[in-house]
């Protein structure tokens, strides 16, 4: 009989071990293609539940920016709104806003508080922080103050009157402040609630910042506004002046981020009103101005301006604005020294633009230059003082502008960051 050889058994052995193997294996490849399944399920979820996150946080954003526009010195509604949205957006249970007075707060708004916290804030609507407490942190370092659980801090247990408040009549455990920042300077504070130690997310805070953005922006649209209204209501102005001031305001309402349609509008009005030939917007970098508008001026005039920064010298009309942030008019600029000392950069522009008269208004905010709003005349007649009152007022409405321009990038961005 025919012996098989080595070789040949040693191949069965070999495939029957294959087999064994792969039919082990199965219920692993199965498993594996679940697991994968399963974790592919996982991320879908997590990018659905952040893209509706986004979209609320975007919705929320615009609708708050549609009521700063829409009731710019209605801040109540405006408070009212930020705080419904923080606090279901968060998943927080209450919230509020609180302005700075001195070294205290003032408590001017709430959303869903509970009653006796009301009746405290009506009785006590001014509060001085402790140092420890999360409002006094925030009044001296300006930053966020996030804390998991306000019971379990040192200060509760020493029976601070602000943080036994927080605990014991707000009801509160978890707690966010988030800081109202005008430039560097603290005007306020938002904060938000839960009632069980659960910390804020980095997007939730995120968010609450963001709201602070716009409260700030909401307070300072006011500001300006009222500002605004009470130079007006001093001066008895004319129906005409009236209607152009009014029109200038819809224009910052409805192109909240583009300036050019805001400083054609100033420079258009201000020229029609008051007599002159022609005007223009100048915006101050810190070195020299730049020429962002201009509403009749001479092609000449433009292109000089632009050719070059203008950095005019201390003792030529834009240069002593630049110095006393006051306004400049001069009834015969031939007869500036500057110009009968045949300087090149005032005499090329005045000769270019047949410029007599001129008049020429600091824009200011907070006592800094950010720009100067010019107008001028072909013949030696002098503004009116109510014209260079009206001037002012222009101004001051590019000032408003360009601050609720710049915020509202600011914001932008932050919100465009928090989303990435």
């Amino acid at each position: 009989m025919r012996r098989r050889s080595r070789a040949g058994d040693k191949r069965v052995k070999s495939r029957r071990k294959s087999e064994t193997v792969n039919h082990r294996n199965a219920p692993n490849t199965t498993r594996n293609r679940a697991a994968s399944i399963a974790g592919q399920e996982t991320v879908v979820a997590r990018l659905t539940h952040e893209r509706d996150e986004a979209l609320l946080r975007e919705t929320a954003n615009a609708e708050i920016l549609r009521l700063i526009s829409k009731s710019p010195d209605n801040l109540e509604i405006v408070f009212r709104s930020i705080l419904e949205n923080a606090t279901r957006i968060c998943n927080a249970k209450f919230s509020t806003v609180h302005l700075v007075e001195g070294d205290c707060f003032r408590r001017i708004a709430h959303y869903n508080t509970p009653p006796a916290y009301l009746e405290l804030s009506s009785r006590e609507p001014v509060f001085r922080p402790g140092p420890r407490t999360a409002f006094g942190r925030v009044a001296a370092t300006k930053q966020l103050v996030h804390i998991a659980d306000i019971a379990a801090e040192q200060v509760y247990a020493e029976r601070d009157p602000v943080r036994v408040q927080g605990v014991e009549v707000l009801g509160a455990r978890t707690l966010v402040v988030v800081p109202m920042l005008k430039g560097s300077e603290l005007i306020g504070a938002i904060a938000i609630y839960r009632p069980e130690v659960r910390p804020f997310t980095d997007k939730q805070i995120e968010l609450v910042q963001n709201f602070a953005t716009q409260a700030v922006i909401a307070i300072e649209n006011a500001r300006l506004l009222n500002e605004l209204r009470q130079r007006t209501t001093d001066l008895t102005v004319s129906l005409e002046q009236q209607t152009a001031m009014s029109d200038v305001l819809k224009i910052i309402s409805s192109s909240r981020s583009d300036l050019q349609p805001v400083f054609d509008a100033i420079l258009q009005n201000a020229v029609r009103i008051c007599d002159a030939k022609f005007g223009n917007v100048y915006r101050w970098d810190g070195d020299a101005l730049i020429l962002v508008a201009t509403h009749n001026t001479p092609p000449t005039v433009i292109e000089l301006r632009r050719r070059s920064p203008f950095r005019p010298q201390p003792d030529v009309p834009l240069g002593r604005i630049i110095t006393a942030k006051t306004p400049v008019h001069i009834a015969d600029v031939t007869a500036e020294q500057a110009y009968l000392e045949h300087r090149s950069a005032i005499r090329e522009a005045i000769d270019l633009g047949g410029v007599r008269t001129l008049l020429a208004v600091p824009m200011l905010k907070e006592g800094s230059l950010i720009g100067v709003l010019s107008i001028y005349r072909q013949e030696v007649q002098p503004f009116a003082e109510k014209q260079i009152e009206l001037l002012q007022n222009f101004a001051a409405q590019a000032v408003i502008a360009i601050e609720n321009a710049r915020l509202l990038n600011e914001l932008r961005q932050r919100t465009n960051a928090s989303m990435v």
